[in-house]
């Protein structure tokens, strides 16, 4: 078997072919990990059928390793939390992820894919979808992963190095419930979700048709925090986001402003931070409590932000130690 120096530990079966090579199984003890985009100075334009399920059987092909950093892992996919899949990939085989049960990020190029028949199987820690647009191709991938995937998504559309839009598909299931006198099943459609994973007009993204849930997706029961997450992304990153459809998510995040900020110091990144102290209106209550919590996560630059506002604002600062 041969080894070739990589960024990830992979054990690989492959298939050679005139159009590229097929991964036909692929094992990882990393949690974070890449498939290679090429091998043998071929591009990797498939995976087979089962190709990362933990404990499928072994195929007949060609065996190599790629060696990353040491670990002490399994070799099974089993503790696999993110995985990027490669740029040149073309189709996914019958089952390809089934049973990664640790998968929570996948990231992919936005090219046209043929997905197996349950490709995603099990997958139900799965609720991070990064989609590249490197490839300047409208392929589809967040039209699929938005049907295929009734739980709550989180979906980034990146394109030359940027998120220029990140959107919060809301969770939701269908219930069909047996009513035996009248000899039929009762539908049930619980949450509200289902809208927004089918905002797509063929497999492009309709911005205005998603932002056009939003007074609709207040009136029905929902989690604040899925709200405040939805709210806070659309304006962060805005592409396809009209002035009146800002205005009305900038008027929730105002209206929860203290939750806006406890939820943006959970990321740690003092730029989001000014970006949310710079669309919404907080008062010296809202900061003070906000430099509060910081302080006790020792988020010291997040606190001199904090501060600084409340000062800017004309709010009595109180001292804190950093």
């Amino acid at each position: 078997m041969e080894t070739y120096i990589g960024s990830n530990n992979w054990a690989l079966t492959v298939r050679r072919g005139a159009e590229g090579v097929t991964i036909l199984r692929a094992a990882t003890c990393d949690a974070r990990a890449a498939l290679p985009d090429e091998l043998f100075g071929l591009p990797v334009v498939a995976l087979g059928d089962r190709a990362l399920a933990p404990g499928a059987a072994e195929v007949p092909g060609e065996r190599l390793r790629t060696a990353g950093a040491p670990c002490e892992g399994e070799w099974d996919n089993r503790a696999l939390r993110e995985l990027t899949l490669p740029a040149s990939l073309r189709a996914a085989g019958d089952y390809a992820l089934m049973n990664c049960r640790a998968l929570q990020t996948l990231r992919l190029t936005d090219r046209p894919v043929a997905w197996g028949a349950g490709a995603l199987m099990n997958c139900r820690a799965l609720s991070t979808i990064l989609i590249d647009r490197a490839g300047g191709e409208a392929g589809g991938a967040a039209a699929y992963f938005s049907l295929e995937l009734n739980r709550e998504l989180d979906l980034a559309i990146l394109e030359g190095g940027r998120t220029a839009a990140r959107l919060v598909l809301p969770e939701y299931y269908e219930e069909y419930e047996e009513n035996g006198p009248a000899h039929h099943f009762d539908y049930k459609l619980h949450g509200a979700g289902q809208p927004y994973h089918q905002v797509f007009r063929g497999k492009t993204l309709d911005y205005s048709g998603y932002d056009a849930l939003w007074p609709w997706f207040l009136t029905c029961e929902h989690e604040p925090e899925t709200a405040l997450r939805l709210a806070w992304w659309r304006v962060c990153c805005p592409e396809g986001l009209s002035a009146g459809a800002e205005a009305r998510y900038r008027a929730y995040l105002a209206a929860h402003a203290g939750e806006a900020l406890a939820f943006v110091l959970t990321l740690r990144d003092t730029a989001l931070l000014r970006r949310l102290l710079d669309c919404v209106d907080c008062d010296a209550a809202a900061l003070r409590d906000a430099a509060a919590l910081a302080r006790e996560r020792s988020d010291t630059a997040a606190v001199a932000l904090l501060m600084d506002e409340l000062h800017r604002r004309g709010g009595a600062a109180r001292s804190f130690a950093l």
